[in-house]
């Protein structure tokens, strides 16, 4: 199997347990999230604990996995809209990815970050938040929900904030001269690699609902307008 196959079948498998957690809520979801977030420090500590101010990067480590799991609990916890929310950020990270790496390579054209991530192109980010923001909305529409212009705001945002986690974490890597923050996933490096969007998505979802309706009712500020 080459290594777009072994990408494929990573990203299912992956995209499966993540949908399982989230329709089972509660401790499933504590204890999936929680253990994503574990090997996500485990991942930022390996690269970071021999380089020169280690306590500091060893800091920024645990606020940055703290910050994966803390938020997805927030937004999964609301008992009315938890589940849609979360459902909300995979429509739209996985649609970002995916539809961003085809544009990418399909039209090409002036780099995003040459110097951060030399593959990545404006097309292919444009692309990618097109999709995202029509998959979210999509999302949206199927849940039930009345979606209006501050929804396809929203997904744009957090699909942009998907790809600013991305550019931080490829930028993180070069600083620290690495090429992956791990081998655990076949085809996909480490989990860092595979959830450095989606993390950044989830915090800027989060601190929107959380600003909009308070702590217990995160997905419910998040999406309800």
């Amino acid at each position: 199997m080459g290594e777009l196959g072994l990408r494929v079948v990573s990203a299912v498998i992956l995209a499966g347990m993540a949908l399982a957690s989230a329709w089972w809520g509660g401790a499933v979801f504590v204890i999936v999230w929680g253990t994503l977030a574990g090997l996500v420090l485990v991942e930022w500590l390996k690269i970071v604990w021999s380089k020169p101010g280690r306590l500091v990067w060893a800091v920024s480590g645990i606020a940055y996995a703290l910050a994966l799991f803390v938020s997805m609990w927030l937004l999964r916890s609301d008992d009315r809209l938890g589940f849609v929310a979360v459902l909300f950020l995979f429509a739209i990270v996985w649609a970002t990815d995916v539809l961003a790496y085809f544009a990418g390579r399909t039209f090409g054209g002036p780099k995003l970050a040459p110097r951060i991530s030399p593959k990545k192109t404006w097309s292919g980010m444009i692309g990618g938040v097109a999709g995202g923001t029509v998959a979210g909305l999509a999302l949206l529409a199927l849940a039930g929900l009345n979606v209006g212009w501050i929804h396809a705001g929203l997904a744009a945002l957090l699909s942009l904030a998907s790809v600013g986690g991305d550019l931080f974490e490829s930028a993180f890597k070069r600083h620290f001269a690495v090429k992956d923050s791990g081998q655990l996933i076949p085809g996909h490096g480490g989990f860092m690699d595979r959830l450095d969007g989606f993390l950044v998505a989830a915090a800027v979802a989060a601190l929107i609902g959380i600003l909009h309706a308070g702590f217990s009712a995160a997905a419910s500020g998040l999406l309800e307008w």
